[in-house]
């Protein structure tokens, strides 16, 4: 006959301590955390009444922006120009960076790659270009190559090659092994198992990564248009400049409009890859 089962109390007692270090440990740096978060608040003048006396301000500028109005037939025009532009902007500084991301993703991946120092020089590069700000780029490329929106772009494509070259090298990285290893038993190069074994694997993630980059880069080209570099982001600075509030409202509704387009159709494309992966497979 088996012996009883030890109550659980007994099997894991170290669970059922009202009190240890390690917990307190953590619960001495959740309230240290929690302090520097309220001092800190308070040096920003959180608690001075400034933000609640500032709410008021804040609901008479809603009240005054609506309801949104363009002003004339021939603004629509010229918005909706300059929103395509944005969006043209948006898509080529994305896709350039998608291309030019990808070789050196796959330097510094370390299941491609196996000399440390090129995959060092890649990560450190890519972090370098990842550090500097979309605008801080659209403000440098403007002093390149001048005003318009062949500077917006290149300012996107600048700024999303850090971050298309981390996130490409993690997906990557996280590739199933066992593809490219069968590739390599039957006298396939190294390179033959990247082709056929790792980037069909990943290419979905890239894919998705690439569609959510767009429409965030969307919103950004009509911020960097305010300092310079096309599209409607020109327009939107100049309509709070001389505090044409209802057509600032226009102009951002059309931004948002645009920007709810481009994530259904992304969503529509991301489906439609997961579908097509799946019957691929079966």
């Amino acid at each position: 006959m088996s012996s009883p089962t030890p109550p659980m109390r007994q099997r894991y007692p170290e669970h059922f301590q009202r009190f240890d270090r390690n917990r307190f440990t953590m619960a001495a740096i959740g309230l240290g955390l929690f302090a520097l978060l309220i001092y800190a608040m308070g040096r920003l003048g959180f608690f001075d009444g400034t933000l609640l006396s500032g709410l008021g301000r804040l609901f008479e500028i809603v009240s005054l922006m609506l309801p949104p109005d363009p002003g004339s037939w021939a603004h629509v025009k010229t918005y909706s120009i300059s929103l395509l532009e944005t969006v043209a902007i948006a898509l080529l500084g994305t896709l350039s960076a998608a291309v030019v991301a990808l070789p050196v993703a796959l330097l510094a991946a370390r299941n491609v790659t196996a000399q440390r120092v090129v995959r060092f020089l890649s990560r450190r590069s890519l972090d370098t270009i990842r550090s500097v700000d979309i605008l801080v780029w659209a403000l440098i490329w403007i002093n390149v190559v001048g005003l318009g929106p062949f500077a917006g772009a290149l300012a996107i494509m600048t700024a999303d090659i850090g971050s298309f070259g981390k996130l490409f090298s993690e997906a990557i990285e996280a590739a199933d092994r066992k593809p490219v290893e069968g590739i390599t038993s039957t006298g396939g190069s190294h390179i033959l198992g990247i082709r056929f074994g790792i980037l069909p694997e990943v290419f979905p993630v890239l894919m998705s990564q690439i569609l959510y980059y767009f429409e965030s880069n969307t919103r950004s080209a009509s911020i960097i248009g305010i300092v310079g570099a096309g599209g409607i982001g020109l327009h939107l600075a100049e309509a709070i400049r001389t505090l044409e509030l209802q057509q600032t409202s226009f102009i951002v509704l059309m931004i948002l409009v645009a920007v709810a387009a481009i994530d259904f159709l992304s969503s529509k494309l991301r489906f439609a890859m997961i579908g097509r992966r799946g019957g691929g497979a079966v």
